[in-house]
């Protein structure tokens, strides 16, 4: 049987009741309402179905979002400069690893200098029949225009040629989005920010994830220390597997972020396959844990603002959701930093913005992720077809053991 959801056509969910009378016939419509109200923010809490949440819980996961009220002001300055969304009910949405040392629980890796890096960048496009969802990663070393941005301390910057992560480094997430837009000529529409801490008490929310390793890993500045085969990383590991560099895979960027995409990947089978969508006992934890180091744009910054955003993703098959890193390759100035590769990035944020589906291939690990070839390839044409483009990458359903 479908698990119960929330039915949109109630109306007046969160706000106030528009009960006409006090006592009597009215005062019992009221509280039928009001109960009616409660019961249907119980399941906003629960993002996807589950209900009988109560007031109290739903309030204070309400409360843990902080709003990104500087980014949304940034971007309200610059609105004419921005692109137009060209699908209507089509979405797309930054996600931002931040590595900032100040929050709670972060210090631990490393010293806060009063700044904070962009450790990790994905665009999130939804597609407008929610359908399919396709996560693009964005190097942090790629070499692109950073706009003239407002600084914490209110000063502006100068308009500059330099790293991807510079960006969130000097503006925050408001010069980020301007940065990607830009960049991708695709409308940012929500942007979300979450820290070192968030990411590992939400993996632990879930009781781990399980990976492939294909070798032991002994990185000591990771604090790693697995052996080959399927393990499953609790929240410290993961947040070492996902962020070392140097001492697994190539060394390269490229190579860190297909890990990213992968762990992600199993993440999201994780929280499908072990029914914590559908579970209230195991579901709050999740969302406590997402909620509590998360930053977003002020229409998502309730957990009614991210209901209406994911309600329609529980139904995308995980062969659907989509992973895969913008083609990019060694600059030709410092082959330690990114550069898009053309025309086969416009081409991907073309599709993008015109909400067409993006074809993936799996990644091969024998091959090097900084070859150029291996990030965006193009299918043979048939029967005088247009060839399509066809981008390295992966899906959530696919196991990466075999």
């Amino acid at each position: 049987m479908e698990p119960h959801v929330w039915d949109d056509t109630a109306g007046g969910v969160l706000g106030p009741g528009a009960g006409a009378s006090a006592s009597g016939a009215g005062l019992i419509r009221r509280r039928r309402r009001r109960w009616v109200r409660w019961g249907a923010g119980g399941v906003a809490v629960l993002l996807v179905g589950a209900a009988g949440v109560g007031w109290g819980i739903y309030a204070k996961l309400d409360s843990n979002i902080t709003p990104d009220n500087a980014a949304a002001a940034e971007l309200a300055r610059y609105e004419k400069e921005r692109p137009t969304a060209l699908v209507k009910g089509a979405q797309n949405i930054l996600l931002i690893g931040s590595d900032s040392r100040s929050g709670d629980g972060n210090a631990e890796y490393g010293r806060d200098s009063g700044t904070e890096r962009s450790d990790t960048t994905i665009l999130l496009h939804l597609a407008a029949d929610r359908r399919s969802a396709t996560a693009v990663s964005l190097p942090r070393d790629l070499m692109v225009d950073v706009p003239g941005c407002l600084r914490p301390d209110g000063t502006r910057t100068e308009p500059m040629f330099a790293m991807f992560n510079y960006a969130f480094q000097v503006g925050g997430s408001g010069c980020t989005i301007r940065t990607v837009e830009k960049l991708t000529n695709v409308r940012i529409d929500h942007h979300m920010v979450v820290d070192f801490h968030g990411f590992k008490d939400m993996v632990d929310a879930v009781d781990g994830v399980q990976v492939c390793l294909r070798s032991p890993i002994r990185d000591k500045a990771a604090r790693l220390k697995l052996p080959a085969g399927r393990v499953t990383l609790d929240g410290e590991q993961a947040l070492g597997y996902v962020r070392a560099r140097k001492s697994l895979g190539n060394g390269s960027d490229t190579d860190r972020m297909d890990r990213q995409q992968g762990f992600l990947g199993a993440l999201v089978n994780k929280v499908r396959s072990d029914d914590v969508l559908f579970n209230p006992a195991k579901l709050y934890p999740v969302l406590d844990a997402a909620t509590s180091s998360l930053t977003t744009d002020p229409e998502l910054a309730s957990l009614r603002g991210l209901y209406e955003l994911v309600r329609g993703l529980r139904n995308i098959p995980t062969e659907h959701v989509q992973f895969l890193t913008v083609p990019r390759e060694s600059y030709i100035y410092n082959a330690n930093r990114d550069q898009l590769v053309e025309p086969e990035a416009e081409k991907l944020f073309a599709l993008l913005r015109a909400d067409r589906p993006v074809a993936v291939t799996r990644m091969d690990p024998t091959e090097d992720p900084r070859d150029s070839a291996t990030n965006a390839r193009i299918t043979a044409p048939g029967s005088g077809a247009t060839p399509a483009p066809t981008f390295r990458g992966n899906t959530a359903a696919e196991d990466t053991c075999g």
